[in-house]
């Protein structure tokens, strides 16, 4: 008869070596036969399909903040442009010489001269104000300068479509070295003709708006209706009859200009030698209504030009341009 061997004795019987081999072998079968955590391939599907929805989400609101981004900082160059054209403007004309023996050049109502209408072009604007000014290296200053105010229309020059300042300081009259205030019958036109040109280069002249490109004003009377003639008689009349200068501006910023050649530009603010749809219109008295009329009209026009298909220039340019609309109140007058 056989005896059942001991366990403990046959393992012990059992050489090490065998053992450690035999305990090698169990451990793959165990991993092989044994459950092992994993995704499954549906699991896998929704797990990516999740994470590219969050990263398109992602990726949207990145591009509309972005594009909120640039809208906000293309608004506020366009208003801070034209906060500073009108804070100069309102500073100029506050201190405007007022008298009736004085010139002024004027939208149809010039002192002296022929009244010019400027029509289908950008207002112009020129007359004594007590500020600073350039002043000549010579001769004793005088507390008056002659003022204006234009977009350059010389195609060949840097400030073309761009508005500028004339801030010509004068000397006191009877000083030799200068030329200073001159009464009737003279007048600025004649005694300083860049005052009343588009194009004539002056280096008193500044650029004060790279990106105004329309100027346009009208006259609020001391009656209170609004008018393009500065007085019944269409002169200026030592500008007794005026309240307010009405102003309104067009701006566009840097980005969107750089959309738009020169040329393209100039349809908006010059119709003399070409017919253009695209022309910002003149003030007339047929819109001799209360409020923003001019500012209205200009308004509807860029509307229309946005609408059509296609548009004459990029919507884009169309849809930055910014106006403004600015009522300057004139000081008593002097005389």
């Amino acid at each position: 008869m056989f005896e059942q061997a001991d366990p403990a004795t046959v393992e012990a019987a059992v050489p090490a070596a065998t053992r450690n081999a035999t305990q090698a072998t169990r451990l793959p079968l165990q991993r092989r036969f044994g459950r092992v955590a994993a995704f499954t391939l549906v699991e896998l599907l929704v797990s990516v399909s999740v994470l590219v929805l969050l990263v398109f989400l992602t990726t949207q609101l990145i591009n509309s903040a972005a594009t909120v981004t640039t809208l906000g900082n293309k608004l506020m160059d366009a208003d801070s442009q034209a906060r500073e054209v009108f804070d100069r403007m309102a500073s100029d004309f506050a201190h405007m010489v007022k008298r009736t023996d004085v010139s002024y050049y004027l939208k149809t109502g010039n002192s002296g001269s022929t009244p010019t209408p400027m029509l289908n072009q950008n207002d112009q604007i020129a007359f004594y104000s007590t500020v600073p000014g350039y002043y000549p290296s010579t001769g004793s200053k005088s507390p008056v300068s002659l003022v204006g105010y234009r977009v350059n229309t010389d195609s060949n020059s840097p400030a073309y479509n761009k508005m500028e300042r004339l801030g010509k300081g004068l000397v006191w009259n009877g000083d030799s070295t200068g030329t200073g205030v001159v009464f009737s019958p003279l007048t600025i036109g004649v005694t300083w003709p860049s005052a009343i040109s588009l194009i004539t280069p002056d280096p008193d002249y500044e650029v004060i708006g790279p990106q105004v490109f329309r100027f346009e004003y009208y006259y609020l009377r001391i009656d209170g209706s609004y008018s393009e003639f500065p007085s019944s008689g269409n002169t200026a009349n030592g500008m007794r009859n005026i309240a307010a200068i009405v102003v309104d501006l067009a701006v566009i910023d840097p980005r969107s200009r750089a959309l738009l050649n020169e040329g393209q530009i100039a349809t908006f603010n010059n119709q003399q030698n070409q017919v253009s749809g695209n022309f910002l219109a003149d003030f007339s008295s047929d819109q001799n209504q209360p409020g923003l009329f001019l500012f209205r009209k200009w308004r509807s026009k860029l509307s229309t030009l946005i609408g059509a298909s296609p548009p004459p220039v990029p919507r884009q340019a169309l849809q930055s341009i910014r106006l403004y609309e600015r009522y300057l109140y004139l000081p008593p007058r002097t005389q």
